[in-house]
């Protein structure tokens, strides 16, 4: 381990998990570290409400610009 925390696995071990960067989760269970690969979950969502939640967040976005330029005028 380094100094910073940082833990380097050997190609062999990455190769027998199958893991490449950035594709581990580590996770701390009775006293022990244990390194499992991260596999994101496909999940099926509405298309309506990832429509909801884009305008919700540009709604957001467009009252955060606003702020800002208020304040640069005022």
């Amino acid at each position: 381990m380094r100094k910073k925390g940082v833990l380097i696995l050997p190609k062999s071990i990455r190769e027998a998990a199958g893991i490449d960067e950035g594709e581990v989760i580590a996770e701390a269970r009775e006293g022990e570290i244990v390194l499992k690969p991260f596999r994101p979950r496909e999940v099926e969502i509405d298309p309506k409400i990832v429509d909801q939640i884009l305008k919700e967040e540009n709604e957001l976005e467009r009252r955060k610009i606003s702020a800002i330029l208020k304040e640069i005028r005022d």
